[in-house]
């Protein structure tokens, strides 16, 4: 069985989304001096590699400790879209041919480059144009994810797409590597931090075959 683990690591002063809090990792206890090793950790609910719940925008919806773990775990389609620029479309998406009934699409694009070696904020990464969500609703899609630190074009006002796939109910998995990651059909358990009523989950997210 071949494992592909797809987060991105945790580091201090790591790559964040432009605005969100800074990554500081100190030792708060020592070996030498403590006995004991022991790690201080400051970060946002959205840094690396996480799982936007429907609360992250829709008021009075799921915080990520109440969605369906189910749904982070089991069969995943990853869509070659390397060559998209821009904002993916339905059009885009009908051309990977997803197969019917995938319940679980990560759409591997140019994007995953960038954490090879990781590189500061783009702001011109590819993103799930609103057409694309529309699509993925209404094909019955339980979880979508890419490889970058958002699934929403950067400056794009109203946030469309997220709005559609959380209010839908649909959680998103984003800041994926998929760099190593041949399209196709894999093996998903990408478990979010079970944070009581939290926005987003911190996620260890890897893919395998049988």
């Amino acid at each position: 069985m071949k494992i592909v683990d797809v987060s991105v690591p945790l580091r201090d002063a790591m790559t964040v989304y432009r605005g969100n809090p800074a990554v500081r990792i100190r030792p708060a206890m020592t070996l030498a001096k403590d006995g004991v090793s022991l790690s201080e950790l400051c970060l946002g609910s959205h840094t690396g590699t996480h799982v936007d719940a429907p609360s992250h925008f829709i008021k009075g919806a799921k915080g990520i400790d109440q969605v369906d773990v189910q749904r982070f775990i089991g069969p995943a389609w990853v869509a070659d879209l390397r060559r998209v620029k821009g904002g993916v479309t339905a059009d885009d998406l009908k051309e990977t041919q997803i197969p019917p009934g995938s319940r679980r699409v990560l759409l591997r694009t140019s994007n995953s480059r960038w954490w090879h070696p990781a590189r500061a904020f783009r702001r011109d990464f590819v993103y799930l144009a609103p057409d694309g969500a529309d699509w993925m609703v209404e094909r019955g899609i339980e979880l979508v994810g890419i490889d970058y630190l958002s699934i929403e074009g950067y400056g794009v006002p109203g946030a469309p797409t997220h709005k559609r796939l959380l209010g839908a109910g649909v959680p998103i998995l984003e800041g994926l590597d998929l760099f190593n990651v041949r399209p196709g059909r894999w093996q998903m358990a990408a478990l979010p931090l079970r944070l009581v009523n939290g926005d987003a989950g911190l996620t260890r997210a890897v893919l395998w075959t049988r």
